[in-house]
């Protein structure tokens, strides 16, 4: 009796760990994808084009031989480029880039350097490189180099930046970029600083440190401030803004905010856009979508960047490794730190600086770049791997 009840407990265990197996079998381990954050990149992609034509039309149709569509159609192709980037990016392992990441540092480095030796000058300032028929910023692309570049080296070195020295040695590896681009573009040098702050800062986690760093940085921008006579009569502008002789285009960007109310005049009806608020299609788009689409407008905006960065946080905070969460911390602080600085300038919170708005204000290389930022977030939400 005693053999066969052992023999019946034997085949029971049997049948238990078979069905276990069969349940285990069921399960699928599936890839995830953020088709949420893909959507609303290209929402606010194609927004943008409308916002552009909407408030280059006129001028445009006046500086370049009839042809209202000329800023459109550049933005189109650039869009399209970056469209095309982001969707080959996505579809490539992150771990990929890692290879190229000290190479790519070198090479934008040596770029920067070129922008002042003999770069195209526009409204004053070094900031573009002219190749053929192609002019770009390499500023711009200077941001995606500092995110995988910074990413890489703090996954590393997690265990340094626990120290002092660790996090002045990965700051010291940020530094040369940094100040290439400050020393001709203030307000990307910002960015570009706001991104090594917030990834290193994630990757250390040293309250201490990081608030002794910041203080460091805001020295330094403080110095470069008082480098460029400039830069202070935009200080003066912003306490001053209703006399400053430097306030004009901030007053005028306000006038169009207060003009708008709550639900806008209409697409397109835009008054101020008239040769009124200068850049009207780049850094002070957000101040015609005030007055075009009113306070309504403006507040759906910033709820779809809030939702963007809502979704870039999940992203990061199911990446697979450090190295992931840390690319899409990059990218999801420069659109935040880009977003807060354009609507506070625009706003007149913040001291005026050229910062366009992500997605929507004009710039090629800008719209490109950020797009294939969004394909290496893509393809950090293509690594996460969930049980169905």
């Amino acid at each position: 009796m005693k053999l066969e009840r052992v023999e019946v407990m034997n085949v029971a265990r049997e049948m238990t760990a078979t069905e276990e197996k069969k349940k285990r079998a069921r399960v699928k381990t599936e890839k995830y994808f953020d088709y949420s954050l893909l959507f609303i990149v290209i929402f606010l992609v194609c927004f943008g084009l409308v916002m552009i034509y909407s408030t280059s039309a006129y001028n445009s149709q006046i500086e370049n031989n009839g042809d209202s569509f000329f800023y459109l159609k550049r933005q189109c192709m650039m869009a399209v480029l970056g469209l095309t980037g982001m969707a080959v990016i996505s579809r490539i392992p992150y771990h990929f880039w890692k290879r190229f990441t000290f190479m790519a540092y070198i090479v934008i480095n040596l770029l920067l350097v070129l922008v002042l030796i003999s770069g195209v000058a526009s409204h004053g300032q070094r900031r573009w490189i002219q190749i053929g028929p192609i002019q770009f910023q390499p500023s711009e692309v200077a941001k995606a180099v500092l995110i995988i570049f910074l990413a890489h080296v703090a996954s590393q070195a997690v265990k340094q930046l626990k120290s002092w020295r660790g996090v002045v040695k990965c700051f010291a590896l940020a530094l040369p970029m940094v100040l290439l681009v400050t020393v001709s573009n203030l307000s990307t040098g910002i960015i570009l600083l706001g991104i090594s702050f917030i990834i290193i800062f994630v990757a250390s986690n040293q309250y201490k440190i990081f608030f002794g760093v910041v203080g460091a940085g805001i020295g330094v921008m403080f110095i470069f401030l008082q480098v460029a006579a400039y830069r202070m009569d935009r200080i003066e502008a912003w306490l001053h803004v209703e006399t400053s002789e430097y306030g004009y285009q901030t007053r005028q960007a306000l006038y169009a905010i207060g003009s708008g109310g709550v639900f806008g005049k209409g697409l397109g009806r835009s008054i101020q856009k008239l040769s009124y608020v200068p850049e009207a299609h780049n850094d002070m788009i957000f101040s015609i979508i005030c007055e075009e689409l009113g306070l309504f407008g403006a507040i759906a905006i910033i709820l779809l960047f809030i939702l963007l960065l809502w979704r870039c946080m999940i992203i990061a905070n199911n990446a697979p490794d450090l190295y992931g969460a840390l690319i899409v911390i990059g990218v999801m602080a420069q659109i935040g730190l880009q977003v807060i600085i354009n609507i506070g300038v625009v706003t007149n919170t913040l001291p005026n600086t050229g910062i366009p708005l992500p997605f929507i204000s004009y710039g090629g290389t800008s719209v490109t770049f950020l797009l294939c930022e969004v394909g290496l977030i893509l393809s950090v939400s293509r690594s996460i791997k969930f049980k169905r």
